[in-house]
């Protein structure tokens, strides 16, 4: 399982990334595996993981080859400024690295749970 955030330590990929770590147990006892994804650096991503206590990897995709691939890049605005970057986004492969099922423009409560009644109904 992949899911895309916009950038680390910010309010609301704080919360995924929490949410996503209180279930980690649970998502690796239905065989899942999670894996976070952003434009950061890794030294960011150390950070952001340590301070956060994820037990799960994230992924530095700077050059935006993996974000494309998955067409998750979108305008937006902030502060009245048109910015482009990641919509939050989240995908399941199954065993075969196959699409199963995929979330687009994600708000953050009650998500996590969706995703791991979803993979564990695979």
């Amino acid at each position: 399982m992949l899911y895309f955030y916009p950038k680390d330590a910010t309010p609301g990929c704080t919360v995924e990334g929490a949410d996503f770590r209180d279930a980690y147990k649970a998502f690796q006892k239905a065989g899942c595996e999670v894996k976070g994804i952003s434009r950061d650096s890794l030294k960011s991503h150390e950070s952001f993981k340590a301070k956060m206590k994820l037990p799960f990897e994230l992924l530095s995709d700077p050059e935006e080859e993996v974000c494309g691939q998955f067409e998750v890049l979108k305008w937006k605005n902030l502060y009245g400024k048109k910015v482009r970057g990641i919509e939050r986004s989240t995908f399941v492969l199954d065993g075969e690295g196959k699409l199963a099922r995929e979330w687009r423009g994600v708000k953050v409560p009650g998500h996590i749970q969706e995703v791991l009644n979803f993979v564990k109904a695979l």
